[in-house]
């Protein structure tokens, strides 16, 4: 049986215990005296988001979630909430879209939105009036961008609209106990819009991700106070609403049929969860004379870095190609455990010699030409192992003692070692 958030009184002996330091009289302990709670965690019904927040909602908990215009921000929190009205009694406030256009959307979804309240309001102060007599133990907000206080009197969206009103929210949050989701806009940069503050005064920052018109759908945590950040969950739009996708590396990966030069399996890290990525490099002679250094899912300057290595350390010359690289699927990759299979990419796509189909690869390669060992290499090679992999090469710091079954590993310490291997 799904266990229920509890809804804590509005009161300041109440308040003490939810972890607000707002409302709470101030009283000064010591640290060693204080005894951390347990979170008490409840399941939203979608797995994906789940893994997202760190394992589920928190009483309490103001969650901010952004990204750009019809990327399905306001489908999986009505999707969420449906699912979760079952067990939680909950609360929709839509500022944006008329209570017709929700149930149409709802209606479109298929989902039971039978225990799903809906207020159409964006005063802010009506809307925790209502609130106090609805007592909800989750509850949405879309968006805080279209919320106003009558504290102020600038329009609604500016910085200080936005900042006192999700100021108020938060501490009727953190008050009563309610699960809290704010929906932020995103700027054209695709950063959240609104003054900073607003990410420092919630608990957790998601971004939803991905091209509009197309079919998948990354939301990933930037801030968790509850959980573990850069934590992924994998959606995938249909005609009904987003649908999990339960192994995230099927959809990245697009195994050929026979070797493709260019073509490197890169096993990366997305929060707890390892993944199976693409990674493909083109290099092409260059017509220009400033030739083009071009990624896509990956940082610049690192494939500038990278490629500098591959001249230093591997004597081989590519100033006068362009180098094109790309993240299959439109995923993005940020941490350093990429160097290694992009070298090996854009090495196997210049000499258009292809590397084997069942071969996976990660490591961090340094400026002195050392192939640096990261974190969870274990955890990374059985998740290959599992997928039918058969080759790794790693750094020699990540080769297990025990091995794993079925794996054949082959760790390198110098960049020097890859091109004897590659040879």
């Amino acid at each position: 049986m799904t266990e229920a958030l509890s809804v804590v009184p509005a009161s300041p002996q109440a308040a003490r215990f939810s972890g607000y330091a707002g409302s709470a009289a101030p009283v000064v302990q010591s640290l060693s005296d204080i005894k951390p709670g347990a979170e008490a965690r409840v399941s939203i019904g979608v797995d994906e988001l789940d893994r997202v927040l760190g394992g589920g909602l928190v009483a309490g908990s103001v969650i901010l979630i952004g990204g750009d215009p019809g990327i399905g921000k306001s489908t999986l929190l009505l999707q969420a909430l449906a699912a979760v009205s079952c067990s939680l009694k909950s609360l929709y406030v839509t500022g944006e879209e008329s209570p017709e256009q929700v149930s149409l959307r709802a209606q479109r979804l298929g989902v039971n939105a039978d225990r799903v309240r809906l207020l159409p309001e964006t005063s802010v102060e009506r809307i925790i009036e209502h609130a106090r007599h609805e007592a909800p133990q989750v509850m949405v907000i879309d968006s805080v961008q279209t919320l106003y206080t009558e504290l102020l009197q600038s329009a609604p969206g500016s910085v200080g609209q936005v900042r006192e009103s999700a100021a108020q929210l938060v501490r009727f949050a953190k008050h009563t106990g309610v699960a809290l989701f704010l929906v932020g806009h995103v700027t054209k940069e695709g950063t959240l819009a609104g003054p900073r503050v607003l990410e420092h005064m919630v608990d957790t920052v998601l971004y939803f991700e991905g091209d509009p018109g197309g079919r998948y759908r990354v939301i990933r945590a930037i801030k968790n106070r509850f959980g573990a950040v850069n934590e992924l969950g994998v959606f995938a739009m249909t005609d009904k609403g987003l649908k999990e996708v339960r192994n995230p590396s099927s959809i990245f990966l697009s195994r050929h049929e026979q070797p493709v030069a260019g073509s490197v399996i890169l096993v990366t890290m997305e929060g707890t969860r390892p993944m199976l990525v693409e990674v493909q490099a083109l290099v092409d002679d260059s017509q220009l004379s400033n030739p083009r250094r071009v990624t896509l899912g990956l940082e610049h300057n690192r494939l500038a870095m990278m490629l500098a290595v591959q001249h230093r350390h591997g004597g081989i010359l590519m100033s006068d190609q362009d180098v094109f690289v790309n993240v299959v699927g439109g995923v993005r990759v940020t941490e350093t455990a990429a160097d290694l299979a992009v070298l090996l990419a854009a090495l196997s796509s210049f000499r258009d010699r292809a590397l084997p189909n069942d071969l996976v690869v990660f490591g961090e390669v340094g400026l002195a030409g050392e192939i640096r060992p990261v974190p969870n290499g274990q955890q990374r090679l059985k998740e290959a192992a599992k997928l039918g992999f058969k080759q790794a090469l790693v750094p020699t710091a990540n080769v297990p003692k025990a091995g794993i079954d079925g794996l054949e590993i082959h760790g390198v310490a110098r960049y020097a070692e890859v091109l004897d291997w590659f040879a």
